[in-house]
């Protein structure tokens, strides 16, 4: 009895999980000049889900990333908590903390992160794509749903509306084997 009471709870808790009062779009197609106004946001945070694959090594975990001025502080936990890390990026440098006490920092961003971590990341483009946005200190190409930028294809799969700002719901990133994909359930800009 008490394993079916379990079920149940745990079946619903998935199923209202799923679900989003939000409007979604997923017929996104991508204009960059749409977006812009976006590069002056000063504070914004979100909560979801991460997961990347390179071929070799794969993971996901739950993630809160939260932007204030010129710091970025991204959680990362797996499940039940465990594996958790906290990586923050202050303009041209980064620090990962595991818990340990023993927190790990440098200044080369996305090499670091991919040594601590196994799997390479882009965050320093990253902290603008989770907006729709492309890094501004790179080219890119549209594509559609996206964007190309440092050889990477970026996919807006799908929007959700914040009332005046469609923002990214599912975002895939894709370089070669490395693949990224970021569920956003919840924004707050």
């Amino acid at each position: 009895m008490v394993v079916m009471r379990f079920l149940f709870l745990f079946l619903s808790f998935a199923l209202l999980s799923g679900c989003t009062g939000l409007p979604i779009k997923s017929d996104v197609s991508y204009k960059a000049a749409e977006k812009s106004h976006l590069y002056k946001l000063k504070q914004w945070s979100f909560s979801g889900r991460l997961s990347l694959s390179d071929g070799r090594e794969s993971w996901s975990a739950a993630v809160v990333w939260a932007h204030t001025g010129t710091k970025d502080e991204i959680k990362l936990s797996g499940p039940l908590g465990q594996g958790a890390a906290v990586i923050t990026l202050i303009k041209d440098s980064v620090t990962i903390d595991r818990g340990d006490d023993k927190p790990k920092q440098s200044a080369q961003v996305d090499e670091f992160i991919q040594k601590q971590l196994g799997v390479f990341v882009p965050v320093s483009a990253l902290r603008y794509w989770v907006l729709g946005l492309p890094n501004p200190s790179g080219l890119y190409t549209e594509k559609g749903d996206g964007f190309k930028q440092a050889n990477w294809d970026v996919h807006y799969l799908q929007l959700q509306n914040l009332g005046t700002e469609w923002m990214p719901r599912k975002i895939g990133v894709e370089q070669g084997d490395a693949k990224l994909k970021l569920i956003i359930d919840e924004w707050t800009i």
